[in-house]
C-alpha cells in the first residue's frame, strides 16, 4: 500500500501552502499522509536524508519509490500521484 510522508516545520510558509494543495489532491486520490515536522522528529527527517522543507516522499510498504521537494501546485502534486 502507497502512502506519503509530508516533512514540514511550523515555521515553515511554503509547508502550509503545500499542505493545502495536498488537502485538494488527498481528497481525490485517498492516499494516507504521514506528517512529520522536522523540529519534532529530526532522528526521522535524519533517517530520510531531509535537507530541506517542504518535502514529499511516497512509500510503498517499507520502501521509497519517489519524493520532491519545495512547493508544488495541485496539478504537479496531482501528476505527482499518479505516476
Amino acid at each position: 500500500m502507497k502512502r506519503i510522508l509530508r516533512f514540514t516545520a511550523s515555521w515553515c510558509q511554503p509547508c502550509k501552502t503545500l499542505a493545502k494543495n495536498l488537502e485538494t489532491v488527498n481528497n481525490v486520490k485517498s492516499i494516507p499522509i504521514e506528517v512529520i515536522d522536522i523540529d519534532v522528529n529530526s532522528d526521522i527527517a535524519t533517517d530520510y536524508g531531509i535537507r530541506s522543507v517542504p518535502t514529499l516522499i511516497m512509500l510503498e510498504g517499507n520502501n521509497e519509490i519517489k519524493r520532491i521537494t519545495g512547493v508544488k501546485t495541485v496539478n504537479e502534486l496531482q501528476a505527482w500521484t499518479n505516476e
